[in-house]
C-alpha cells in the first residue's frame, strides 16, 4: 500500500497579493519595531511565505523622529558612510542623525535585518519610512498595524 506524497508548493511572484501596512513609531523601541517591520517586509508573516520570492507586503512608517533608543546608544551609536573617495570618511553619532535625518536610522536598521542580496534590495524598496504623520500613500489605503 502506497501512501499518498505531499509536495511542496512553491508560490511563484504572480500569485501573491502584496499589502500595504501603515506603522506608528512614536515611543517604540528602534530594534524590536525594526524587526517586527523586516518580517512584514519578507513576508513571514503569511502562510504562502517563500524565502526565494519576495512575498512580502509594502510598509508605511510614520513619526520615525519619535522612535527611542534605550541606554546610552542615543549618545554612543555612531553611523559610518564612505564616499569611495580619498577622505571621504563621515562619522555620525545618533543625535546628529537623529535631528537631520530620522529616516536613515529607521531605514538603516531595518536593512541589516534582510537578506543582503538582490532579494533584500527588492524587498527593502517597498518600506517607506516617514518623519512626520503626513505620507503620500494615502491612495493605497495602508491599514494601521499596532506593535
Amino acid at each position: 500500500m502506497a501512501l499518498a506524497q505531499r509536495l511542496t508548493y512553491s508560490f511563484k511572484q504572480n500569485e501573491i497579493d502584496q499589502k500595504w501596512f501603515l506603522v506608528d513609531a512614536s515611543g517604540q523601541t528602534l530594534g524590536r519595531i525594526a524587526s517586527r517591520v523586516a518580517h512584514i517586509l519578507r513576508g513571514k508573516h503569511k502562510p504562502i511565505f517563500t524565502p526565494n520570492v519576495d512575498c512580502g507586503d509594502y510598509v508605511v512608517v510614520i513619526n520615525a523622529d519619535k522612535v527611542k533608543v534605550t541606554g546610552r546608544r542615543n549618545e554612543l551609536k555612531t553611523y559610518f558612510h564612505h564616499t569611495l573617495y580619498p577622505a571621504g570618511a563621515t562619522v555620525e553619532t545618533y543625535k546628529e542623525l537623529m535631528k537631520t535625518n530620522p529616516e536613515r536610522i529607521f531605514t538603516h536598521a531595518v536593512k541589516g535585518m534582510i537578506p543582503h542580496n538582490r532579494l533584500g534590495a527588492q524587498v527593502i524598496k517597498k518600506l517607506k519610512v516617514y518623519r512626520g504623520t503626513e505620507h503620500p500613500h494615502k491612495a493605497q489605503k495602508p491599514e494601521p498595524i499596532k506593535f
